[in-house]
């Protein structure tokens, strides 16, 4: 599966977000996504065999590792299963919506294998940031 795109996006006062058609398609049209706690304070949306895939990976870090330890619990205890409606929405959790400091205006985006939620205004404070230095970090990505 190829997650690709930005799609400005309004959550309404119940918190509830639409999923844009071709990404419902694209998942597979999921009755269930996971809504997961994100770097840079964004959310990230998987759907449950993506984040087993994801699981397995944390899972290779050894019991003893203490930094893995801790992501997993904070990680895990603050994913949330959620499901989507016959509109193709989702109720985003208060308390997810509080971490990533969401307003009414957001940006849903695909990045390969999930989806990422960003506040609109972080989003393109990120991206004015971030898009100068693009050739840079395509060259560091390809080099590894």
């Amino acid at each position: 599966m190829l997650l690709t795109g930005t799609f400005p996006r309004t959550l309404d006062d119940k918190k509830r977000l639409g999923l844009p058609k071709r990404f419902r398609e694209l998942l597979g049209e999921p009755t269930t996504l996971f809504v997961t706690p994100g770097p840079d304070q964004s959310l990230w949306l998987y759907t449950q065999q993506a984040l087993e895939e994801l699981s397995g990976k944390l899972d290779q870090a050894p019991a003893t590792d203490a930094e893995a330890r801790v992501f997993r619990r904070l990680y895990f205890a603050q994913t949330e299963a959620v499901d989507v409606d016959r509109s193709g929405r989702i109720l985003v959790p208060d308390r997810l919506v509080q971490f990533a400091g969401l307003g009414q205006e957001v940006v849903l985006l695909g990045v390969r294998d999930h989806l990422e939620l960003w506040n609109a205004t972080r989003w393109q404070q990120y991206l004015d940031q971030n898009a100068p230095r693009f050739d840079a970090f395509a060259e560091s990505a390809f080099r590894k």
